[in-house]
């Protein structure tokens, strides 16, 4: 694999990054184009349907779209980690705890795994929650077509897309973990879950990339192709500047910044999955796509979602998985949870 130095400018300084840029490779151009339009909105038509009645924490309705999940898996070839014995990583009752004094089911955690090659020990895992909100007093369904069923068809995509170059003799050289977790609208409690009881050691997590919301646009941003990335240097400062190369040398979006500022008081560097791993030194970093009219309403649908824009932004995570899980070194852990 070609090792290329790619110089970028990051907080006003210029720095170098080594990146294994394999992405003129044929299977790499292949498992990336192989994220479309057509399958991301086949998904997401399914997963944000009334069918699934909001998917709240523990309900049949979320327990049918991960039945989906894990059908589609197996029409893939995509299997589960070994030592879980199945895709699903069980959340007690117990554990998610009461809301208004009533007790949720039991959840579950959903995994698909693809080995690596040369250093299978160490992992990327790729994250997005699939639980939703359920239904309101009048019976109609929050479908959360973006809220996070368009992070939900991304890691299917993406976990396609690396099962593709691995069919081409193209496996990655480190494992990649697809994690879909549940209670995330609880208060992030199956990422915590998973957290407290990993499948695959912490110390062997290279890194994390979460989804959670990319396909709508807020409106400061209505019109762009653009995505807010968040935390990418807080733990690792070469995280940054490997979503930035991969992001030049493939999608070319806008990558904003915005929730990066310290003093935003949205702190959203500490509201979603991601942080879970981040709170264990594990570099993470979180796409989203902003707070728009439709969020955690009854009308966050399927039909609103910029599908075009979707599979720029799942095929940047795609890119920046590739180089992590197929990069000579390991990425250095050089920062601190300080925002």
């Amino acid at each position: 694999m070609k090792k290329t130095f790619v110089l970028l400018f990051s907080a006003g300084l210029l720095t170098s990054c080594a990146v294994n840029l394999g992405y003129e490779g044929k299977a790499f151009k292949k498992s990336y184009e192989s994220i479309t339009v057509a399958d991301l909105k086949k998904h997401l038509y399914t997963i944000a349907s009334d069918e699934m009645e909001g998917r709240n924490t523990g309900s049949e309705g979320q327990k049918k779209a991960g039945r989906y999940i894990i059908g589609e898996y197996q029409k893939m070839g995509v299997s589960y980690p070994k030592a879980l014995g199945s895709f699903y990583q069980k959340v007690p009752s117990a554990y998610l705890g009461t809301r208004r004094g009533n007790a949720y089911p039991d959840s579950e955690n959903i995994l698909a795994y693809i080995e690596g090659t040369e250093k299978p020990e160490e992992l990327i895992v790729i994250s997005a929650h699939y639980d939703h909100v359920g239904k309101n007093a009048a019976g109609e369904v929050y479908n959360g077509a973006d809220d996070d069923g368009s992070g939900t068809v991304a890691l299917m995509e993406i976990a396609e897309a690396f099962n593709n170059a691995k069919k081409a003799g193209k496996a990655p050289k480190r494992s990649v973990l697809i994690l879909h977790v549940t209670a995330e609208e609880i208060g992030l409690v199956g990422s915590r879950y998973y957290s407290e009881n990993p499948v695959f050691p912490l110390a062997n997590t290279v890194a994390n990339l979460n989804i959670d919301m990319i396909g709508r646009s807020d409106k400061e941003n209505e019109g762009k192709n653009y995505v807010y990335v968040i935390g990418s240097d807080m733990l690792s400062t070469d995280l940054k500047k490997i979503n930035e190369a991969a992001n030049s040398a493939n999608t070319k979006l806008e990558l904003n910044y915005k929730y990066d500022d310290p003093n935003d008081p949205q702190r959203l560097y500490y509201r979603s999955d991601h942080y879970n791993f981040a709170k264990n030194n594990v570099p993470a970093a979180f796409f989203f796509d902003g707070i728009h009219e439709d969020y955690h309403k009854t009308t966050d649908d399927p039909e609103k979602i910029d599908y075009e824009l979707l599979k720029k932004r799942t095929q940047l995570v795609f890119a920046t998985a590739w180089e992590l899980a197929n990069r000579n070194e390991r990425i250095v852990v050089d920062g601190k949870n300080t925002r």
